[in-house]
């Protein structure tokens, strides 16, 4: 499918001035503020949206430390709860550039949100990251007793909530129902982003994506551990997952294939392609029709998991009660 035609005319905007600077080539304080103007800006003030609460929260952590957490909970509590991580090269993103985002799930789901503002790179590099995300599912799953708990994440956040899971599932610390991974990153090689059809020109490019692996874990010997080189983890008896790719993005290859290996581990999967869509598309829901439209797919597709397995737990629990 061609690229979206609205994305196609944001991208020649973007570069009528020339190339982009790539993100090596600015500082940590300018790649921030320029991903912060590009993900927060005006929006309307009505819709499912206006009405989610938002209240912020400090988390402690083990090594002394707090972090905050903004908690949305929306006008009809379905019984949900979802930890999102942001995405943003782990360096980038926060929880205001992703407040629009987190606000149209908790209103499409019916779930409480609890959206984590973790410590990160490069002043705090893998594992500390990884680290404050554990907690916050940890604090998430205290904290609201009760609800089903899901796992969320777009892009650099995706990818932690994928480590956040195998914690879980090595310390039996948190049950999730289900994760979401909003195009994730999972292969530091890149080998399989440098032979994408479109690996530049699209708002992320493959050098933009190992400048931030570098950010994230500068030691090269960390980028082999499996709460980071994702494509090579043990993936048995992780949650059931829906997997969500852009066609236009250089991480829509690797994507894929976590679907396929997660498959073949055993874990339910739910694939959504994103035809013509780019990477970030998450935050451009509110000026991108076609983002918006497969976010809404891509939700509808995890309230039937989370109904189907609701109902399937439902049906056990009948089968296990006493008969006449």
């Amino acid at each position: 499918m061609p690229l979206d035609r609205i994305l196609r005319n944001l991208i020649t905007w973007q570069r009528a001035g020339g190339p982009p600077t790539p993100a090596r080539e600015m500082t940590v304080e300018e790649a921030r503020e320029k991903y912060r103007a590009s993900a927060i800006r005006p929006r309307r003030a009505d819709g499912p949206q206006a009405a989610v609460a938002a209240a912020d929260t400090m988390i402690d952590t083990a090594d002394g430390a707090s972090f905050r957490c903004r908690v949305y909970t929306p006008e009809t509590d379905g019984g949900r709860v979802i930890t999102f991580l942001h995405g943003g090269g782990w360096a980038l993103g926060d929880v205001d550039t992703h407040d629009w985002g987190c606000r149209t799930m908790a209103a499409a789901l019916n779930a409480v949100v609890v959206s984590a503002d973790y410590r990160r790179a490069p002043e705090f590099p893998y594992p500390t990251p990884l680290r404050d995300a554990i907690t916050a599912a940890r604090w998430t799953s205290r904290s609201f007793p009760g609800h089903v708990h899901v796992l969320a994440g777009d892009s650099a956040g995706a990818h932690m909530a994928l480590g956040v899971a195998l914690d879980a599932r090595d310390t039996g610390g948190v049950e999730f129902a289900a994760q979401l991974l909003l195009y994730p990153p999972v292969d530091p090689s890149l080998r399989f982003a440098s032979a994408c059809e479109h690996a530049e020109g699209y708002l992320l490019s493959v050098d933009d994506m190992a400048h931030h692996y570098e950010l994230y874990a500068p030691d090269p010997r960390q980028r082999k551990e499996p709460a980071v080189d994702l494509l090579s983890a043990d993936l048995r008896d992780l949650p059931p997952t829906v997997l969500a790719t852009a066609e236009f993005d250089p991480l829509c290859d690797e994507g894929a294939e976590m679907a396929d290996k997660l498959r073949a581990a055993g874990v339910p999967v739910r694939y959504v392609p994103g035809p013509g869509l780019v990477h970030g598309f998450f935050v451009m829901q509110d000026i991108v029709p076609a983002a918006a439209a497969h976010t809404r797919e891509v939700f509808r597709e995890l309230d039937e998991m989370l109904r189907t397995a609701g109902d399937a737990t439902a049906g056990r629990r009948a089968e296990a009660l006493p008969g006449d």
